[in-house]
């Protein structure tokens, strides 16, 4: 009973197969765009594109074309071909801006620089990207379904932009680089006001000052020193309750020692 009913199923699926090479080989374009219909409502996204990618060229100006301009894109971001699929949504959306499906494609549009978005380490370009596009979207649609994760995606791309800028400045932190370190967390903190790794970023910005006033020349240690206080206040003020305050006191305390020497020496 069990291999019958298996010699059964892999007869329907070598039918189907058959049916779907027989088409795709076909002619037919009416053919085609049934099957690739059929196809796209079961989700056999690889399939239908194929079919929809023969066909899509010879429906333009037709009623038909809205449709099928869709599922390709859709079958494209189903397949996770990103690139391609943004491209396609696009194009969907430049040509049929009244659409009911225009909001929809727009969003997955957004959504799909989103995806190509890479790991904070590398190159942010199309993190960039990214986020004007989906800036584009929650300004066209400000009342979307879609908002809520608009907004969320925008929010977790933001933060990969932070974080490689944050990890840049630590970096020179780190090798001991220690102007070129404030110098870059003073930039981070003008370009994202609102960073959730601000706190951090106050923090490491006074440990560079301070190593950069310690380890200073006479003539310019003083004025250094000047800068490194300067740093504890605001990171006192802005986050009193910091992780590092403990140390970062110590330090200040070392700071303020060293420049009462400069005092006394005038």
């Amino acid at each position: 009973m069990k291999r019958g009913l298996y010699i059964l199923l892999i007869s329907i699926l070598f039918i189907s197969c058959s049916d779907f090479q027989k088409t795709l080989k076909s002619e037919d374009t009416a053919k085609k765009f049934e099957m690739a219909t059929e196809l796209y409502d079961a989700e056999k996204w690889n399939k239908s594109y194929r079919l929809l990618d023969q066909i899509l060229q010879q429906y333009r100006g037709k009623p038909q074309a809205e449709k099928i301009t869709f599922m390709h894109a859709m079958c494209s971001y189903q397949l996770k071909d990103y690139y391609i699929a943004s491209f396609h949504f696009d194009k969907f959306t430049d040509i049929y801006p009244q659409s009911e499906k225009a909001e929809e494609a727009s969003f997955l549009a957004a959504k799909g620089y989103y995806y190509n978005s890479p790991v904070y380490s590398k190159e942010q370009k199309e993190t960039v990207e990214a986020i004007e596009k989906l800036q584009i979207f929650v300004n066209e649609y400000p009342e979307s379904q879609y908002l809520g994760d608009a907004n969320e995606l925008v929010k977790e791309l933001d933060f990969k932009l932070q974080k490689k800028a944050f990890e840049i400045a630590k970096q020179y932190n780190t090798i001991r680089e220690y102007k070129a370190s404030v110098k870059a967390f003073n930039n981070f903190m003008l370009e994202f006001p609102g960073a959730t790794l601000k706190g951090e970023a106050f923090y490491y910005r006074f440990d560079s000052a301070y190593n950069l006033a310690v380890l200073s020349i006479e003539y310019l240690k003083e004025e250094r020193l000047k800068d490194a206080l300067a740093y504890f206040k605001a990171l006192q003020k802005a986050f009193p309750d910091s992780e590092h305050m403990e140390a970062a006191t110590l330090m200040n305390e070392e700071l303020q020692q060293q420049l009462n020497t400069f005092t006394t020496k005038s």
